[in-house]
């Protein structure tokens, strides 16, 4: 016990100092109001080979440093998931404590990581590594989304009634879209026009119009309050996870219409750790053949082949934990559930682990693709697992 409350505050220390074990830059200091500039890659950036990293924000498991501790953490992707470095990062609470993550999102526009925790915003250079702006907003934070275009933000109060509209260049709001809902999840449009909004206290689901910043329609209503959900690339159908539902329901974002309600075969459910729903972690695969559901209880992720007019259940993984979350890769190669098991999408086999320089196995509900050329980001992924079928839509550009 001695050993591991050493290991955690040797974690809380590397995370907020800005040591590192791999070259970077130290973060400035929290507050800070600093203007990003458009931003653009270099000519030779384009002929250099492109290498792909996990960029992963704790704590993001509540604010439990047993996962990983305090900071950004960087896995090689290219290189077997091998940790890379620790880039020190803000957030602390009232008591100076590393507060909850609650969302984490990149724009190739300003070559910039977003951390949202419950109370800030952190806006992280991803070449120099250092903090740029970081603002602490009324009524607090929760799981940020980036416009395809990387200049804007949908920010949720914390679990509160709005979402702030943020520029992504200075964290200055610009407006305010109030649903009353409990604001929680956020997911921009691939196509840049229309914002998703999840809100924990509604049985629907929001579409905002980004041209006005106004509620355009809802989607609903659901089997119970909306926790994580997807959408595919078409933006024609979204899959939400609800309280109470070890499953998944369908709904048609044309329509407005629920289309189906699917339960996992073969399992019960019981207590879980976290979240208070039996499935708290929702993603399809980039080719939108799959969708993977988490299961807390039974420490699962079920897997439904959603080719067929209904969707079947074709498998389970058991993990090494309870999951509260899932993406994927941009090649859609790799699942990657918050417990911090790779998984190989093919064989449906773990295949490696997220390990910090400590050994520590890490968790977290808060990581995204970032792809380099050189030492310029040049593509980046999404922290939800939504459809990439789409041409064109298959990742910031």
């Amino acid at each position: 016990m001695y050993t591991q409350s050493l290991k955690l505050l040797l974690l809380w220390v590397l995370g907020f100092s800005g040591l590192r074990f791999a070259p970077g830059g130290a973060a400035d200091p929290a507050g800070s109001s600093t203007r990003v500039s458009a931003w653009r890659a270099s000519p030779d950036s384009a002929q250099l080979p492109v290498h792909r990293y996990l960029y992963v924000a704790v704590p993001g498991v509540r604010n439990y440093l047993e996962y990983g501790g305090h900071g950004l953490l960087v896995f090689d992707m290219d290189d077997h998931f091998k940790f890379v470095k620790r880039i020190s990062t803000a957030g602390l609470d009232d008591r100076g404590q590393p507060a909850n993550v609650k969302g984490v999102a990149v724009s190739l526009f300003t070559h910039c990581i977003y951390i949202s925790t419950i109370q800030t915003v952190q806006c992280i250079d991803l070449v120099t590594e250092k903090q740029v702006w970081g603002k602490s907003y009324e009524k607090g934070c929760d799981r940020l989304s980036i416009s395809p275009d990387g200049r804007t933000i949908y920010l949720p109060s914390f679990e509160g009634d709005d979402w702030k509209v943020v520029d992504a260049r200075t964290g200055d709001v610009l407006h305010r879209v109030v649903t009353h809902s409990g604001s929680h999840n956020t997911i921009y449009g691939p196509d840049g026009r229309k914002v998703y909004l999840e809100g924990l206290r509604s049985n629907y689901l929001t579409v905002v119009n980004t041209g006005n910043h106004e509620v355009s329609s809802q989607v609903g209503p659901f089997f119970n309050h909306i926790r994580p959900f997807t959408i595919n690339a078409g933006q024609t159908r979204c899959f939400v996870n609800t309280d109470s539902l070890l499953g998944f329901e369908i709904g048609d974002l044309r329509t407005g219409k629920r289309t189906a309600h699917v339960e996992v075969r073969g399992f019960h459910t019981g207590p879980v750790k976290r979240h208070g729903c039996p499935s708290h972690g929702i993603g399809l695969t980039p080719d939108e053949h799959e969708i993977w559901l988490a299961d807390a209880f039974n420490e699962s992720i079920h897997v439904f082949d959603i080719g067929q007019p209904e969707p079947r259940q074709t498998g389970s993984i058991k993990l090494s934990d309870q999951p509260g979350w899932i993406t994927f890769s941009i090649d859609g190669r790799y699942a990657m559930p918050s417990t911090g098991d790779i998984i190989d999408v093919n064989t449906k086999k773990i295949i490696a682990a997220l390990l910090d320089e400590t050994g520590t196995h890490v968790q977290s509900e808060k990581m995204v693709e970032v792809q380099f050329a050189g030492r310029n980001p040049v593509r980046a992924g999404d922290q939800f697992g939504i459809g990439r079928a789409h041409p064109g839509k298959t990742g910031q550009r």
